[in-house]
C-alpha cells in the first residue's frame, strides 16, 4: 500500500490535487457500494446540509446529496476494514510528511440521478481542524458527477469511477459536485489536526 500512498501524496504535491486509481480495492469498493445500497434501502441516510453541528442549513438549492456518518461503533466488517486502511495512511503520511493529523471523520455519500452540491470549500470558518479532504469512489458505471476542482482561474474535472482517491487541503481549493445522471456513491471524508 505504501506506492499507493506515495502516488496520492507526490501528486498532491505536485499539483495540489492528489489522485491515486487503486487506493480502495475494487472488493472493498463494492462491499462499501453494497452498505450504502442497504443504508438506502432502508430509508437510513441523512439529507446532506451546510455548516457544523451548531448550524446546519438544508438548502437543496446548494447541496441535495445524501450522507451517513461511518463509526466503528457499527461493527460492521467492511467500515473497518476502510478505517484500518485510513489508519495505515494516516500513518504514513504523518511519518512521511509530518502532517500531524489525529483523528479523521467519514461518511458515506450518495448523490442520487439529478443531484449535485454547488462550489465550496471544506473548512468552516470557526473551526480550522479539517486539514484535507479525501474522497473514495465507489461506482462502477458513471454518467455525470464529476467534482470539479477549482485552480485560481482554472479547473479540472475528476471521473468518479470505483477506487480511485482524490485527496487536497480543505482550506485551499473551492469544489463542487457536477449533476450525476446515475446514482453516485463515495466515502468523503476530512484528515483532522487538534486545534
Amino acid at each position: 500500500m505504501d506506492i499507493i500512498f506515495d502516488e496520492l501524496i507526490d501528486s498532491y504535491l505536485a499539483t495540489n490535487v492528489g489522485m491515486a486509481k487503486n487506493f480502495l480495492s475494487k472488493a472493498l469498493s463494492a462491499h462499501l457500494a453494497d452498505n450504502i445500497s442497504a443504508l438506502y434501502a432502508d430509508d437510513l441516510l441523512l439529507s446532506a446540509g451546510t455548516g457544523n453541528d451548531l448550524l446546519v442549513n438544508h438548502n437543496k438549492l446548494i447541496r441535495s446529496d445524501k450522507i451517513y456518518w461511518l463509526d466503528r461503533v457499527h461493527n460492521n466488517s467492511y467500515e473497518n476494514d476502510f478505517f484500518d486502511l485510513m489508519d495505515r495512511f494516516v500513518t504514513h503520511l504523518n511519518s512521511t510528511c509530518y502532517a500531524g493529523i489525529t483523528s479523521y471523520e467519514f461518511h458515506y455519500s450518495l448523490y442520487e440521478k439529478g443531484s449535485f452540491y454547488k462550489r465550496h470549500l471544506d473548512n468552516f470558518k470557526q473551526n480550522g481542524t479539517r486539514a484535507f479532504s479525501m474522497i473514495m469512489y465507489l461506482n462502477s458505471e458513471v454518467d455525470g458527477g464529476e467534482l470539479r476542482i477549482y485552480q485560481g482561474s482554472e479547473w479540472r474535472d475528476i471521473t468518479p469511477n470505483a477506487g480511485k482517491s482524490v485527496f487536497f487541503k480543505s482550506n485551499e481549493l473551492e469544489h463542487e459536485v457536477l449533476v450525476t445522471h446515475l446514482s453516485r456513491m463515495s466515502v468523503t471524508g476530512w484528515l483532522k489536526i487538534a486545534k
